[in-house]
């Protein structure tokens, strides 16, 4: 097994180490930059999490570039949200106490199963995410009753690849399990790979986090897909038999 890892850049180092301890090769190509940015403006920002009762965070990203921005104002009363380990484990590291997505539905599904999101008639919801998220949670709270705000703090883009080259390079390295994170991870390997290298991709192992990133994967016509219901570096190893 030969492992291309495909988080951005800084965030493969969980995976690293742990393929590292099972003498596993890999391979590092970041295919998602993220870049901090914000739908509000100072004023706006403190007035919303102030008025918040609940403020859910989306990923990592968004906690680390929400903390950028806010240093010692996060709202004492809210109740907040992560929506799976990595991002529970940043919140507590800011000193805030979260809760999570259930650990056998790390993503936006899992998230409307909990017990405090059930009841959320009138009650202020602030999603902290990144530009361009889904929009399956923020309509199914508004369904609830909630009142919503969305507090975007990056963006998505992919990084600037000679793909001919870093095929070759993948090809050569004899990559043939790949790791994706995200949607918009899948979305960039497709587009990197040249249509004929395409028959080579389908022979690799994509594994993906969620059953809707399994879905997109399986519409892109790739053949050998496993869905590791997670994004979090144990999920990964589990589905590459390797836990």
């Amino acid at each position: 097994m030969k492992v291309l890892l495909t988080r951005p850049e800084g965030r493969n180092q969980s995976m690293i180490e742990a393929l590292t301890q099972r003498n596993v090769s890999y391979f590092v190509t970041p295919l998602l930059n993220v870049q901090s940015t914000s739908n509000l403006n100072s004023a706006e920002i403190e007035q919303t999490l102030k008025q918040a009762d609940i403020i859910i965070f989306i990923s990592t990203n968004a906690v680390s570039f929400a903390s950028q921005i806010i240093t010692n104002q996060w709202p004492q009363n809210a109740h907040y949200l992560a929506v799976g380990d990595a991002t529970h484990d940043a919140l507590i590291g800011l000193g805030i106490d979260a809760e999570k997505a259930p650990e056998d539905c790390q993503q936006t599904e899992g998230l409307l199963t909990l017990e405090s999101l059930s009841k959320v008639d009138n009650k202020q919801i602030v999603i902290v995410r990144g530009q361009g998220g889904r929009e399956d949670l923020a309509n199914e709270l508004i369904n609830r009753g909630a009142k919503l705000n969305y507090w975007e703090v990056y963006k998505r883009c992919c990084p600037a690849i000679d793909a001919s080259v870093i095929c070759q390079q993948w090809q050569s390295f004899g990559i043939d399990t790949i790791i994706i994170t995200s949607g918009g991870i899948l979305d960039n390997l497709v587009k990197t790979v040249p249509k004929e290298l395409f028959a080579w991709l389908q022979t690799c192992h994509i594994i993906v986090p969620s059953s809707r990133v399994f879905e997109k994967a399986k519409a892109y016509g790739l053949a050998h897909v496993s869905n590791a219901t997670a994004a979090n570096t144990n999920a990964m190893l589990a589905a590459l038999s390797l836990k």
